[in-house]
């Protein structure tokens, strides 16, 4: 498994390369302790509860695969677009399709290494916006 990111733009992929890993220890580790993750709109959710959130969707056992729009760095801070879709079929042979735009904030920590601070994989909807192209309810049994 790879290390960490030397480089901002490379943490989506560290993420994917983890996620779909299913180590939720080495998942874990994408992320700064004080980390938000917010995983339906409106939701922020840190510590334990962002980890067992950010569990629930790799527990789909489906994987992920990212695409980065953009990357922005100022210092030790990025501003990361990234395009990301989970398909495929899960562990109970349901089929699984959620996809988004995620708006991601890393931060580049002492020992070079980049890691997200905030996780906002639904990126610019609203709590009231449904969540896209979600089948069988995905996204109620990935909480």
């Amino acid at each position: 498994m790879r290390e960490l990111a030397e480089r901002a733009e490379d943490v989506p992929a560290v993420f994917a390369e983890r996620f779909n890993s299913g180590d939720l220890a080495a998942l874990a580790e994408v992320y700064e302790s004080e980390a938000v993750f917010v995983p339906e709109p409106g939701l922020p959710l840190t510590g334990a509860e962002a980890q067992a959130a950010n569990a629930a969707f790799a527990g789909l056992g489906v994987p992920i695969s990212v695409r980065p729009r953009h990357v922005y760095t100022t210092g030790d801070l990025a501003l990361l677009i990234v395009d990301w879709t989970i398909d495929g079929t899960d562990k109970d042979g349901e089929h699984v399709h959620i996809e988004g735009t995620a708006t991601d904030v890393a931060r580049r920590g002492e020992d070079g290494r980049w890691r997200y601070a905030i996780d906002n994989p639904f990126g610019v909807l609203r709590p009231a916006d449904d969540v896209p192209a979600r089948d069988g309810d995905a996204v109620s049994r990935a909480r």
